[in-house]
């Protein structure tokens, strides 16, 4: 492959260039400045992020395919930066208390998250399977240091070696099934793949070994998603990790994974949807299903939310299981819908964190709608959204998957999706009936700083606010493609 640098290219990747000299900048000055002074990291951090995403949303409406056709400039891309700034500000917000009043609170942390954000905006723009990959693995590696940051947690060292080995054969898979495309494309470039792979002009011979290919690049796509059967990691790492770490794990790197998805299944081998999509319809059944029963017997409510993260993930599926750009865009929407309603749930267990004690039992929301009215009722409003129940964000982002899903004729797919989702609402309303009906057996004291109160606030209006004007959203996300 001949690679032609022009200079002029690299305004396309300010947002990338920008974080990356951020986080060196960052480095230094935690290197160098007084004691005193380090505490202005998670400023800085955030003002990182700010820009950035500020970057990227100035190239939305802009498209280019730059450096030989392994970066991808479009505006799912630019979109897709926006939200993972955003997002990721919100979840730093929330991780400070949490950090500090456990005494984690070390820079270190908000640099990985910068670097594994740096990773998920190469990931978007990634076409290429080799830039792709790049961006996974700065992604992940990340994340296995985020985890193990609390080292005085053999839990947390625990969880961090189950992602760390489990993660690496999902990495082997999905490189061995790029290696396969690779192999019988002779491109790396995603659009050279999609023009080699048309079913038309393919032999049987041919269509086999990209079948095979096909396989893996699932598999690791739904290990990074946490689909059934690829889920083994998923309560244990939640559990296991500093709530903070979990509220970032769940959320922000799920858009990379959508990313990756889009890029190599939809742009690079759009003509073997009828393949992926069957594969996906297995993954997704198997997800909603298990995610939703096994959610019912858990005490942990981190152990819970993951089993609920993995039913949310086969909704996701279910988008793209459907083939049509409509269905694309509400898996999109369901992405978001799921981040914003699962940052405000990790923010309201964080809220209830002080110096030796953790937060992390269903039991220890007993009694909240009394000693704190306003959280309660927010988190009241998150586990209504998760179970569905309008007129908040959760109901639209199903309703929309379920409308494109019968529209393409799988009414059996969308009844059995209905099914679980009722069977799903009952660990929702337990930790509603736990807030508002049982009586406190110790106080329950909320003592976080005012800017993590303004922004879970926030975040949690936005659940009602959003739900109250789907259709924009909705059609933002089916824009995208």
């Amino acid at each position: 492959m001949n690679f032609n640098f022009n200079v002029s290219e690299l305004m396309f990747l300010m947002p990338e260039l920008f974080l990356l000299a951020a986080i060196s900048c960052i480095l230094l000055f935690d290197l160098y400045v007084k004691e005193e002074l380090k505490k202005f990291t998670y400023h800085l951090s955030q003002l990182a992020l700010l820009i950035a995403g500020l970057l990227a949303f100035n190239l939305i409406g802009e498209s280019a395919t730059i450096f030989s056709g392994t970066f991808v400039l479009d505006t799912l891309g630019s979109t897709f930066k926006v939200f993972i700034a955003g997002f990721s500000m919100i979840a730093l917000v929330y991780s400070r208390h949490y950090l500090s009043v456990h005494g984690l609170l070390r820079n270190e942390y908000f640099i990985l998250a910068l670097m594994s954000i740096l990773g998920m905006l190469v990931m978007v723009s990634g076409h290429s399977l080799l830039t792709l990959y790049l961006g996974l693995e700065i992604m992940s590696l990340s994340l296995y240091a985020l985890i193990a940051t609390a080292r005085d947690r053999a839990f947390a060292i625990e969880a961090a070696l189950k992602y760390f080995v489990l993660g690496a054969i999902a990495s082997g898979l999905l490189l061995y099934g790029m290696s396969m495309i690779y192999g019988i494309t002779g491109n790396l470039d995603i659009a050279q793949i999609a023009s080699f792979a048309s079913l038309a002009t393919l032999e049987p011979q041919e269509t086999l070994i990209l079948n095979f290919g096909l396989v893996f690049l699932v598999i690791g796509v739904a290990f990074k998603l946490g689909a059934v059967p690829f889920h083994m990691w998923v309560p244990d790492v939640y559990q296991g990790s500093p709530t903070s770490v979990t509220m970032f794990l769940s959320t922000v790197p799920k858009i990379a994974a959508v990313a990756l998805l889009v890029r190599l299944l939809i742009d690079g081998l759009s003509d073997f949807q009828h393949y992926w999509a069957d594969l996906f319809m297995i993954l997704a059944v198997l997800s909603i299903a298990v995610g939703s029963l096994v959610a019912l017997t858990q005490v942990n409510i981190k152990r819970m939310l993951a089993y609920s993260t993995i039913s949310h993930i086969g909704f996701v599926l279910l988008g793209f299981v459907t083939g049509v750009l409509e269905g694309y865009g509400s898996a999109i929407f369901y992405v978001f819908a799921y981040i914003l309603m699962s940052l405000a749930a990790f923010g309201s267990i964080i809220v209830l964190n002080r110096s030796g004690f953790e937060a992390d039992q269903i039991s220890d929301f007993r009694g909240l709608s009394k000693h704190s009215p306003w959280f309660a009722l927010i988190m009241l409003a998150v586990m209504l959204s998760m179970a569905g129940v309008p007129p908040f964000i959760g109901f639209y982002s199903k309703l929309f998957i379920l409308q494109q899903v019968v529209s393409e004729g799988y009414v059996i797919l969308a009844v059995i999706a209905v099914i679980f989702a009722v069977i799903s609402a009952y660990y929702y309303l337990q930790i509603i009936k736990t807030m508002y009906f049982d009586d406190a057996d110790k106080d329950i004291v909320v003592s976080a700083p005012i800017d993590l109160k303004v922004v879970l606030s926030i975040n949690g209006v936005l659940i009602l606010i959003i739900g109250l004007m789907p259709s924009y959203w909705m059609n933002l996300s089916v824009s995208l493609f």
